[in-house]
């Protein structure tokens, strides 16, 4: 068993989180957290400021971000880890990424004004930190703070997911792409949380085939979105494809997140550490933990 507590996934204000990069880092280190990484989606605006909060605070620390990714239909999250973020692909790869959010904003506005919901982009960015991110996660606040749903989930549930009228597709990177971007930069390419992701069994066998060709490095095993079964099957997927495993919460508000930074269950022994991959790209703050 690796009993190194990392985690890598979690987002701040800069994408759709609730706190500041230094809050993430203070509650990181409180809840025990040895190895962390801020991976806000399809931005590293919040990459210096993290880094800085760790090093502060005696923390380990990767670099990180989770890219949205269309394969097959459907949105895939690559986490990226370790890379240089001052690296000029994956910059304007990330910004090209962010280009097409706005008018995804605007149109799931216009698909919940049908339905009576007005003002909701308004609403929306209220919640967003970032005017480029508005997100899903920022309607779904809006919704539950103006007494429309009782939490997020009925939001999403009525309102924001395929064949509900706030539900707006969007065209992302390419897995090779968002790979490559990862890779050029220095750093890994993990698959976020898949058990979340609607494949069949084939589907998911092409993804994972398409990513370990394209060079990606590992697959989250453990995760807040993940059963205790479904760690046992991605690390089963894990051995099977060659990949490394990573472990990260996924954690966005203190109100919000059903599992905290640093509370879930370690990664089983057999298995490869993600970190142990990509150590000589890890930001120290004394020696790494054994």
């Amino acid at each position: 068993m690796s009993i190194l507590n990392a985690d890598l996934h979690c987002h701040s204000v800069v994408s759709d989180g609730t706190l500041t990069p230094e809050a993430l880092a203070a509650r990181a280190k409180a809840q025990g957290v040895e190895l962390w990484a801020l991976t806000d989606h399809d931005e590293i605006g919040g990459q210096q400021r993290a880094a800085a909060a760790a090093q502060n605070l005696g923390l380990h620390y990767l670099t990180g971000v989770e890219i949205s990714v269309t394969f097959i239909g459907q949105t895939v999250h690559i986490v990226g880890l370790g890379f240089d973020p001052d690296n000029p692909a994956l910059q304007a790869g990330l910004a090209q990424t962010r280009g097409g959010r706005h008018q995804r904003a605007q149109d799931m506005s216009d698909g919940l004004a049908r339905v009576g919901i007005k003002g909701a982009y308004a609403g929306a960015t209220q919640y967003a930190g970032n005017p480029e991110l508005v997100s899903r996660t920022h309607f779904a606040r809006f919704l539950v703070e103006s007494g429309v749903c009782r939490d997020t989930n009925e939001v999403f549930r009525k309102y924001l997911i395929e064949g509900k009228p706030g539900y707006v597709p969007h065209r992302w990177a390419s897995l090779k792409d968002a790979v490559g971007w990862i890779t050029q930069a220095g750093g890994g390419a993990v698959i976020a949380h898949p058990g979340r992701y609607k494949f069949s069994a084939n589907e998911e066998f092409a993804l994972f085939t398409e990513f370990r060709e394209h060079g990606g490095l590992g697959v989250e095993v453990v995760t807040g979105s993940h059963s205790s079964a479904e760690y046992i099957t991605y690390a089963d997927m894990a051995l099977e494809f060659g990949l490394a495993a990573s472990r990260g919460s996924d954690f966005h508000s203190p109100t919000e997140s059903h599992t905290d930074l640093g509370t879930l269950p370690y990664l089983a022994g057999g298995l490869q550490p993600v970190w142990e991959l990509l150590g000589q790209r890890i930001r120290l703050a004394g020696p790494v933990p054994a």
